[in-house]
């Protein structure tokens, strides 16, 4: 037994030599180099797609991130996130800018340990403008931006105030830029000016100018969940998705109780909103607008009788919340939502939802004489001379008189031929007492009225 118990502590000891072993020679391997694109505008979805990379380069241990970036920038609030997420990264951030890092790309590069451009690049111009129309957005957006840029700069060791003229164009620097010009430096100005390390062809060239030679490249990619995140974004989806959710409400409210087409609704809901929530466009302002639209729609629909206030209230709620949905804007704030986007989104939806007035129209009749349609809903006519009938009574009961037990006001009950039976008027209001004639026997009540004195 003390034999067996020796073997195992012995081959205990070699296991635990050997992962040591094995982890030493991880650590002394290549240098894991974990590179991102940054080729899109800088928004929610570019925030949401740096945070799940940084992410993933923590989990594989990578060495060295380098951001591969090409944009003309963005939205502010979205870049500060970035660029908190950079300053925080306890591993070398280094930006490798292949062509134009504007605005908001000029902030998340300064962010970045080390800079790196390739000829004819640029770097610079990050004057805060309105998404809309491109103009000078207020001073109060462009004190906040400055601020940032210079404190992100000092951070990184590079001038302020050379961060600063980047979105000012009040700074003023001897042998750098006059007053009315916003700096934006070219490849060899930014190398001048210490905002650029070295001029480079490529990201292998970062690297062996940097003498990383021994090195894994790791490309970011999006997962397979992220991908059909990515898939759903896409405006042809998001319009078919906006298709189904109107259909679906509109043919819910035609034929109530039906359950398939509000089912279908709320799916293609969940998948038009889920994606566009993750990705930080969504929020929960909007998705309450869009279930506060419905609510108006119905209740303008089974309760309000006629169309007003509240169905235009509604519909403006709900197809709002559609178009809100798609767009980065800040409490109904769209300055920094550049003009495009609001017009795609807008185009979007208004698409998908002509496309199924269309298809209600078009499919409707298709899809309620269908063999399907009569198994869930009631479609035959029921027929006077088949044999049914829409009154209680067997006998004619028009014409008889009568006298009020109770007030009706407009409903109550009457005696006729010393037999009790519920009653209505037009709106007529009779006393207790009260003589009656009946008008009608459809139903399951009489519809009656005073009777006139001779």
């Amino acid at each position: 037994m003390r034999g067996i118990v020796r073997i195992l502590m012995a081959l205990s000891f070699l296991l635990l030599l050997f992962t040591a072993w094995a982890t030493h020679q991880a650590d002394t391997g290549k240098t894991k180099v974990f590179v991102l694109e940054i080729r899109n505008n800088i928004d929610p979805r570019m925030s949401r797609y740096v945070d799940l990379a940084l992410t993933q380069a923590t989990e594989l241990n990578a060495d060295i991130i380098i951001l591969d970036m090409d944009t003309y920038g963005g939205a502010v609030n979205d870049a500060n996130d970035i660029r908190t997420q950079i300053l925080a990264y306890e591993k070398p951030v280094w930006v490798y800018i292949n062509n134009d890092a504007a605005s908001a790309g000029a902030l998340i590069s300064i962010a970045c340990d080390s800079i790196y451009m390739v000829p004819g690049a640029n770097i610079g111009a990050a004057t805060v403008v309105n998404g809309a129309d491109g103009s000078q957005a207020p001073d109060k957006y462009q004190s906040y931006f400055r601020s940032i840029m210079r404190s992100t700069a000092e951070e990184t060791g590079r001038d302020p105030d050379i961060a600063e003229g980047m979105v000012d164009d009040r700074v003023e620097i001897e042998g750098v830029t006059e007053a009315g010009k916003v700096i934006t430096f070219t490849t060899s100005e930014a190398i001048a000016n210490g905002f650029c390390e070295r001029e480079v062809a490529s990201i292998r060239d970062v690297l062996e100018k940097n003498e990383v030679t021994n090195y894994e490249l790791i490309n970011y990619e999006l997962s397979f969940t992220e991908q059909i995140i990515a898939f759903f974004l896409n405006p042809v989806i998001s319009g078919l998705l906006i298709l189904v959710i109107t259909g679906g409400i509109f043919f819910e409210l035609q034929t109530p109780g039906v359950g398939f087409p509000l089912a279908a609704a709320g799916l293609a809901l969940i998948l038009y909103t889920t994606p566009f929530y993750l990705n930080g466009l969504a929020e929960n302002w909007e998705i309450a607008m869009f279930f506060v639209g419905l609510a108006l729609i119905a209740l303008e629909v089974f309760v309000i009788p006629g169309f007003g206030v509240a169905g235009i209230a509604g519909i403006a709620c709900t197809f709002g919340a559609l178009i809100f949905f798609m767009v980065a804007n800040d409490n109904f704030n769209f300055d920094n939502v550049p003009t495009g986007n609001l017009t795609r989104a807008i185009t979007v939806v208004a698409v998908g939802v002509f496309g199924a007035i269309i298809l209600l129209f078009v499919l409707g009749y298709r899809l309620m004489s269908s063999n399907l349609f009569s198994k869930v809903a009631l479609i035959d006519t029921q027929r006077k001379e088949e044999g049914y009938t829409s009154t209680n009574y067997t006998s004619d009961m028009v014409k008889k008189e009568g006298v009020a037990i109770t007030i009706l006001r407009p409903s109550g009950r009457v005696e006729i031929e010393d037999e009790i039976y519920d009653a209505y008027t037009r709106g007529e209001y009779i006393e207790i007492g009260e003589k009656i004639v009946v008008t009608s026997n459809e139903g399951t009540s009489l519809q009656v009225k005073k009777k006139k004195n001779e």
